[in-house]
């Protein structure tokens, strides 16, 4: 039985994992006009610094291997060059910027520190020194 739960949770953070990664793509090739508009200089380098940590960490929690963290990040950053391309050559009403780029890089590289931080099971200080 705990195998069956195991095995939904893994396929269920697999699922999420992919509903970010779509929704992440429609968001960015999306016209946004309908959109509030909040005028605060450059907030949308928030906004990908946000969403490509949540990315990035989903990606990780799902793989959930150690092995895998760097392949996870280049992935995220390689997605990232993808939509920017292609919001430059599909889009008229969205620009490809190397600031956003940098901005979801950065939240990748933000994500993989929070969960080797606080996610991975091999601590900073030896247990048997902290006796």
């Amino acid at each position: 039985m705990q195998q069956g739960i195991q095995h939904l949770l893994q396929a269920s953070k697999l699922c999420i994992a992919i509903a970010i990664t779509v929704c992440i793509a429609y968001l960015s090739l999306i016209q946004t006009t309908n959109f509030p508009v909040i005028t605060v200089s450059n907030i949308d380098k928030i906004y990908h610094l946000i969403a490509y940590f949540v990315l990035t960490l989903s990606w990780l929690l799902t793989l959930n291997k150690g092995k895998h963290q760097y392949k996870v990040l280049i992935a995220c950053v390689v997605f990232g060059i993808i939509i920017e391309i292609l919001q430059m050559t599909l889009t008229a009403y969205r620009a490809g910027e190397l600031f956003d780029f940098l901005a979801n890089t950065l939240g990748g590289l933000l994500a993989l520190g929070a969960y080797n931080l606080f996610f991975k099971k091999k601590y900073f200080i030896n247990s048997k020194t902290c006796k």
